[in-house]
């Protein structure tokens, strides 16, 4: 509402409360979401145990998706409550849920003790902390924008976007110490519990903050105003032309971003630590050094949009995604694992075989072909296929009949495919730009979302109309990112094939976006 938003002034004090509050909020919510996708190949082994550790990884990451399954719930449920309650009460209760799921994962029993039971109660606390997330986000970016003065709603609300970033490194932080300061044994056997426990101290600390918090001035007008909506999630489809809005802001906004910032994040992740076969505790060094450097610029992003205009900003992120991400990737493989790459050119792997049954979720492989799948996949080796009537490995000029682990793996060490990452060979300063441009992108892409999407809907059901579409293109499209890569990699073969899943994504949100997202910078609100 333009008239209300006109009427705000700069409060310095208040105003740092706002942010701060709602930022590390954010930060500490994001952290709990995080540490279980950093964790997820340690968690596949505790709790999905399988002769196919492939088969439990996907399995990790498939419950990872699930939490973010929900979020479109948590949006409609806590929207719900947002618009009709307020702002500040909602986010007090999802903060609150996600803090105490993440924390019970802490003391979860593995399959060991409880066997299939311990994933079941997992997933239904991945649930319960995505319907948590589904109802965070959208309450402290509008509690800020609802604070902001006009024209400084991108500088304001990308703190929030910052937080999110924030939230990850944070996450980073907290594990590489716990694995630093214990043996690799008693991190596996106890030690994964600390970060999730740790969510127990950010709760207490993010709710003493927001305790401190007020309702936001367009809310508690509205409610003086008696125009608060009477029933939000119908009213959300109902408002003139908002069912369009919508449609723009999952498939042209939400979609796009969030395909970008978890191929930033997870995708970099598991991409060092499985195909460029990085230790994990380095690859978390360079992501974090990465992240750290590029953080800032989601706070630039969100100033340029209240100067520049928000879909421009946008548009040139989508624009350098599409034609940046398999470079980086590539340049991100030399620097990690040169040996691997030179093998990878010299003396290309094929696997000769007939048609056969290959499952990534079986927990053993029966046929020849199926286990020779499997290695590969396990080994992050890029492969390509060809039919024959036996099994056979060729690598190079050299060639392994049937499947025999032994000769495959010193076939594989003749032709120089190294099993790890050789440390002196290796190139940080490369890797660590590979993954600040990574996080750039998603800067550019990111930073100014909160102002976009708070302004694309009328205060009364705002809550609400920006929550769905962005927690289901952040829960369908960007939550299952890790899986469905992962997916395409080890169906095609080719360790850089998962990238085409963030390109057309991306792609998408780049036409959809140019041709109907509004531009809503410097414009008046709906009424």
């Amino acid at each position: 509402m333009a008239t209300e938003q006109d009427q705000i002034v700069i409060d310095a004090k208040r105003d740092r409360l706002v942010i701060t509050a709602s930022s590390l909020g954010t930060v500490f919510e994001w952290y709990d979401f995080f540490v279980y996708g950093i964790l997820g190949a340690l968690i596949g082994r505790l709790f999905f145990p399988s002769d196919n550790p492939t088969a439990a990884t996907l399995a990790s990451l498939a419950v990872f998706g699930a939490g973010f399954g929900v979020r479109p719930l948590g949006a409609i449920v806590f929207g719900y409550l947002g618009d009709k309650v307020g702002r500040k009460y909602t986010f007090l209760i999802t903060i609150s849920l996600m803090g105490g799921a993440t924390a019970a994962i802490g003391f979860l029993p593995t399959y060991e003790s409880i066997g299939i039971w311990a994933a079941a109660f997992l997933l239904i606390l991945r649930c319960l902390q995505g319907l948590a997330l589904g109802g965070e986000y959208g309450g402290a970016a509008i509690y800020v924008a609802e604070h902001a003065p006009k024209g400084k709603r991108g500088q304001y609300t990308s703190w929030i976007q910052a937080s999110v970033a924030g939230g990850f490194l944070l996450a980073v932080i907290v594990v590489l110490v716990t694995r630093t300061s214990m043996s690799n044994e008693a991190f596996e056997s106890w030690g994964w519990r600390v970060p999730f426990i740790i969510s127990l101290f950010l709760l207490g600390v993010s709710l003493y903050i927001r305790m401190m918090l007020s309702e936001s001035p367009v809310f508690k007008a509205m409610k003086a105003a008696g125009t608060t909506s009477h029933n939000p999630f119908l009213e959300s489809f109902q408002y003139p032309g908002n069912v369009k809005r919508i449609f723009v802001a999952l498939f042209g906004v939400a979609a796009g971003l969030t395909v970008i910032y978890y191929t930033s994040q997870f995708g970099t992740l598991y991409f060092l630590t499985g195909t460029a076969r990085v230790p994990e505790t380095d690859a978390l060094s360079y992501m974090a050094v990465g992240a750290l450097l590029a953080a800032p610029l989601y706070v630039a992003a969100g100033w340029l949009s209240d100067h520049y205009g928000r879909k421009r900003i946008l548009l040139i992120g989508y624009a350098l995604t599409i034609f940046l991400t398999f470079p980086l990737f590539h340049m991100m493989a030399d620097a990690a694992n040169p040996a691997l790459a030179r093998a990878t050119q010299s003396s290309p792997v094929t696997l000769v075989s007939p048609d056969c049954e290959f499952s990534v979720f079986a927990s053993k492989q029966t046929t020849e072909c199926g286990k020779a799948l499997a290695f590969l996949s396990k080994r992050g080796i890029s492969y390509t296929k060809a039919n024959g009537e036996s099994v056979a490995l060729k690598v190079g000029s050299s060639e392994v009949a049937g499947f025999d682990e032994k000769a495959y793996v010193a076939a594989l060490e003749a032709a120089g495919y190294p099993d790890k990452s050789d440390p002196d060979l290796r190139q940080p300063f490369k890797i660590i730009l590979a993954v600040a441009v990574l996080v750039a992108l998603s800067a550019m892409t990111y930073g100014q979302v909160a102002a976009i999407l708070v302004e694309m809907f009328p205060a009364r059901i705002r809550y609400t109309s920006m929550s769905i579409p962005y927690h289901i293109g952040a829960g369908y499209f960007g939550g299952f990112l890790p899986f469905i890569s992962q997916y395409i990699v080890v169906k095609t073969g080719g360790t850089f094939m998962g990238l085409w899943y963030t390109v057309g994504v991306v792609a998408m949100a780049f036409i959809v976006s140019a041709i109907w997202l509004p531009e809503t910078s410097g414009k008046e609100d709906l009424d």
